[in-house]
């Protein structure tokens, strides 16, 4: 005769209860004290969305400053003089100074002196208000060559650029952004064929730039005004040869670095300085996004960190509810162990119950980050990126803090004898 298999223990775990009943009893407990387990959940509620929006603000910042970076232009390099220094010695920041030529800029261009560079961009930049017969706009004045638009990968939305021979002859036109031509400009009016006063000379509009999208150093680069580079001396007054910024494009991705280098000498030689006296600097794109992530990584973490010291308090707030919860319950305790019952019965059941303690609130914390997400931008004007791995990895510590802050309840109710847990009252 065979023997019978025993199937009455299946499912079950080594214990000799089910995971079924064991979760079944524990939520049970969690249950039955709605108002408790709530607020035990509220720290861990707090922390996990704190820490998913703190996340997804520094994910979205470096996807902002990627998109404003890559706005400025395609393999960009972007060459700034060297600081000033005024008769008391105090030096100026990088740019203050007047060390970039359009020389410079001519010698860049050579294909003999930096075979790697595809275009040149020399500009000269200064705040100017532009009137109309009607109102008035503040805003950047460039002075750019032909070459500008496509070193800063700049298309037009209407009319054109101004030409190599108004260039030359200081022609009297002006490009605007999208921005400052929506400010200048309102309702129907094309601003093509209008005309703007900047200092009381009259210029034509011949273009207006498409929108960019993004923005830089603070300040939209759809809000500018570019005229002729000669035009914009005029304007301001200058006579010197002097620019302000020499924007540089790049064969290719690949020949940026070799484009930095052969400028880098070019420059050195041409000023006849060292390079630990160079009076200019080169950023690149990716010096720039370097920089910038840097920055937003430090304040993620320190914010970050902030919003952890939330879990750890939820933490302990889960721990000293199952304790509580252990004292309530140890008659109980006393009487299942009598009926025979194992310590890791006992262990599991309230282990279970802080695990649904420490998910519940990881799921709550997730809801309402993913609210605040939604939300957010439109308050702070700031893009929130939630991170698939952010919100994953947020969940899985809100159930570890559950287990983990309750082993100590879960062993003390599980270490009890059933005479003593019986005995007291």
């Amino acid at each position: 005769m065979g023997r019978r298999r025993d199937t009455a223990g299946a499912g079950r775990t080594p214990t000799g209860m089910s995971w079924a009943e064991t979760f079944r009893t524990a939520w049970d407990a969690v249950r039955s004290h709605r108002l408790r387990s709530l607020l035990t959940m509220l720290g861990i509620v707090i922390g996990i969305a704190s820490v998913i929006l703190t996340v997804g603000l520094g994910q979205g910042a470096q996807d902002q400053v990627k998109s404003q970076i890559s706005a400025l232009g395609s393999n960009l390099l972007i060459i700034s003089p060297g600081s000033s220094t005024d008769s008391s010695g105090i030096r100026g920041g990088f740019g203050s100074a007047s060390t970039l030529t359009l020389q410079d800029a001519d010698a860049i261009a050579d294909d003999e002196a930096a075979p790697d560079v595809k275009g040149v961009a020399p500009v000269t930049s200064s705040n100017a208000q532009l009137d109309t017969s009607t109102t008035n706009w503040t805003t950047s004045l460039v002075g750019a060559t032909t070459s500008w638009p496509d070193v800063r990968q700049r298309d037009l939305s209407s009319g054109r650029f101004f030409t190599s021979q108004e260039v030359s002859q200081g022609a009297k036109v002006v490009v605007l952004g999208s921005d400052t031509a929506s400010e200048l400009f309102s309702g129907p009016t094309n601003p093509v064929g209008q005309s703007v006063s900047v200092g009381g000379t009259q210029l034509t509009v011949i273009g207006v730039l498409a929108s960019s999208g993004s923005s830089s150093s603070g300040s939209t680069e759809d809000d500018t005004a570019v005229t002729p580079i000669s035009t914009a001396k005029a304007l301001t007054g200058s006579s010197s040869s002097s620019v302000s910024t020499i924007y540089v494009e790049a064969s290719s991705e690949d020949g940026l670095s070799a484009a930095y280098q052969e400028i880098n000498a070019l420059l050195l030689n041409l000023h006849d300085v060292s390079a630990a006296d160079a009076d200019f600097t080169i950023l690149s794109q990716d010096s720039l996004v370097e920089t910038a992530n840097a920055t937003n990584e430090t304040l993620t973490v320190l914010l970050g960190g902030i919003a952890a010291i939330s879990l750890l308090v939820g933490g302990i707030g889960v721990m000293n509810i199952m304790l509580v919860s252990v004292t309530e319950r140890i008659r109980e305790i006393g009487l299942r162990k009598a009926l025979g019952a194992t310590p890791s019965v006992i262990r599991n059941q309230f282990l279970v119950e802080a695990s649904l303690l420490g998910l519940a609130g990881g799921v709550v914390g997730i809801i309402i980050a993913s609210l605040g997400a939604w939300g957010l931008p439109d308050l702070i004007d700031q893009p929130v990126s939630l991170s698939p791995v952010a919100t994953a990895a947020a969940l899985a510590t809100s159930l570890a803090l559950g287990i983990g802050f309750g082993v100590y309840p879960a062993t003390r109710a599980a270490r009890l004898t059933p005479i003593d847990a019986l005995r007291s009252e």
